[in-house]
């Protein structure tokens, strides 16, 4: 039975991958930053049908300490990692580049480019080390050649996590061994972190941004579905996985006149 760990999967898109990954019968780890977003997930991912253990951890991947203990813990119970996902990530203010201070600066490349640089290079030890593995950074803002001011450092992030992923593939495939790394592309997704920077700290939309976000936007369990499968099928090294395709959105562009959605309406 094959094992996925996902970072930052006590909701949004982490946690409807860890669903769809259960699904599957595969073991699924998940961790977060809160032991009780941790036990609600875990509540939720016992609702799906599936042969495989949950299991879940409290890591903070600016730390570490915090991901080799994670992945230690996972290696002593199942002996191998089939399936990493670097997926946590936080928001931006909606704030340009001048009204940004230091600390928010800092806080949003330790966990949007750092956490995923550190977690890559000690699970691609681990994997190189078994000899196979499957390693998938998600992109966001950034990692195309959109720009929408306010999000200068978030796309920053992302635009890295982009290079990264494709250099962390070249120095794997030197390594001649079976494992993979990719990159996930999911689009816009209808979630709290639209809404909220640093996890939890509530930002008001603009009538612009909002409007992109109803064309082009998904609900992340139609995303997760489509990413785990391509995950689960891929037998290359520096794929993208991409979910919102330019055929895709140019299409939701020239319907959006006649068929409306609004995610954002009061209930």
């Amino acid at each position: 039975m094959k094992t996925v760990i996902i970072t930052g999967s006590a909701r949004g898109l982490g946690l409807e991958m860890a669903k769809c990954f259960r699904h599957k019968n595969f073991n699924v780890v998940i961790c977060d930053l809160y032991k009780k977003d941790l036990e609600s997930a875990k509540k939720e991912l016992l609702k799906v049908k599936g042969t495989g253990d949950i299991d879940f951890f409290i890591c903070d991947i600016t730390k570490e300490n915090d991901i080799i203990g994670l992945i230690d813990e996972t290696k002593k119970k199942y002996g191998v990692i089939d399936f990493w996902v670097n997926n946590a990530g936080i928001n931006q203010p909606n704030k340009m580049i001048w009204d940004l201070n230091s600390e928010e600066i800092d806080m949003m490349l330790e966990v949007d480019l750092k956490g995923t640089m550190i977690a890559s290079k000690i699970i691609a030890k681990v994997m190189i080390e078994q000899g196979y593995g499957s390693i998938y950074n998600v992109e966001g803002h950034g990692s195309n050649d959109a720009i929408i001011p306010g999000l200068s450092v978030y796309g920053t992030a992302k635009r890295g996590i982009t290079y990264f992923t494709m250099a962390l593939a070249k120095e794997i495939e030197s390594m001649n061994v079976d494992v993979m790394v990719g990159r996930l592309s999911p689009g816009i997704m209808i979630t709290d972190f639209l809404v909220n920077s640093f996890r939890n700290k509530k930002m008001e939309l603009s009538a612009k941004n909002k409007k992109v976000y109803n064309i082009l936007g998904d609900y992340p369990d139609v995303v997760a579905k489509y990413l785990v499968n391509k995950m689960v099928a891929n037998t290359n090294n520096n794929v993208r996985i991409n979910w919102l395709s330019n055929g895709k959105a140019a299409l939701r562009f020239m319907t959006s006149g006649f068929k409306k959605r609004d995610f954002f309406k009061e209930k």
